[in-house]
Order: C-alpha cells, then sequence, then structure tokens
C-alpha cells in the first residue's frame, strides 16, 4: 500500500503505529514551542497587579505548562515517552497579549518538539481558563515550533 511508504505512523495495511526509534542513537535534543493568549489590555493590567479572582496566574500557568511536557505521551497518540532532562516555561507579558514559550529537552533516539508544543499550549490553555471570567474575548493564537535542535 502506498501510505506505508509516504506515511512512517501508518503500517502496511493503513493502520495506525507507532515508530520503531529502537535502532536510532540516543542524542540531546531541545525544541522550543510558543503560543500566545491574546486579551483586553485591562486584563494584561490584572493579571500584573494579582487581581484575577482565581490567583497568581502566571505560576499556575507555569506549573501546568511543565506538567503537560511531561505527560505528552499520554495526550498524544503514537507520541513515544521521553526521560525529560528540562523542561521551562517562561512568559512576556504584553500591552494586549502574554507570549508563551516552553523549552524542553531530552537525551533520546527522537525528539522532543511534542513536548515542548504542548507545554506552551497548555500554559496558554491555562492562561486562558484563569482569565475568562475577566475577558470574554480573548483568543489563543500562534502555536507553533520555534527551534528544534538534536546533538
Amino acid at each position: 500500500m502506498k501510505h506505508a511508504k509516504t506515511f512512517s505512523h501508518l503500517d502496511a495495511a493503513g493502520g495506525a503505529r507507532m515508530v520503531n526509534v529502537g535502532t536510532k542513537p540516543v542524542q540531546n535534543r531541545r525544541a522550543v514551542a510558543a503560543a500566545a493568549l491574546v486579551c483586553a489590555p485591562a486584563t494584561v493590567r490584572a493579571l500584573k497587579q494579582h487581581a484575577l479572582p482565581k490567583g497568581d496566574v502566571l505560576t499556575v500557568a507555569q506549573i501546568a505548562g511543565i506538567q503537560a511536557a511531561k505527560r505528552t505521551a499520554e495526550l498524544i497518540p503514537l507520541c513515544h515517552p521521553l526521560p525529560l532532562t528540562h523542561v521551562a516555561v517562561s512568559f512576556r507579558v504584553r500591552r494586549d497579549r502574554v507570549e508563551v514559550e516552553c523549552a524542553a529537552e531530552t537525551a533520546a533516539p527522537t525528539g522532543v518538539e511534542m513536548e515542548a508544543l504542548t507545554g506552551a499550549s497548555v500554559a496558554a490553555l491555562t492562561l486562558y481558563d484563569m482569565c475568562k471570567a475577566v475577558d470574554k474575548a480573548m483568543r489563543i493564537e500562534g502555536v507553533r515550533l520555534l527551534e528544534k535542535v538534536k546533538q
């Protein structure tokens, strides 16, 4: 079947499978992903002043992003569970948005980009959840991979 040669996650019969990375060398790998919560300037001011009803929004979102990166293989079908050596979630608070960045590192035979993307996405979702009571027009945008490195 043609799909088996085109898509690494399909077997010869077209069924889903986890790619065998057992013969690939273990390498140090790093990925960085980003997302943004676009919101009203008043929401950003409330966040900066710790005046949102759900408390310390950035700390909770940071922990949620780290935890999500650690659980990526449970959330995304066919992802390999990876021994993460480092995950960092950081924020840049702008006038009308909060920019999220998640960096993930591992020593493994496959990449860590899904962990970085999952961490950034869940951190942004957590920001949304914690701010939704004061801003009904928020949106999450720009979820993307910024960097992928293997050594």
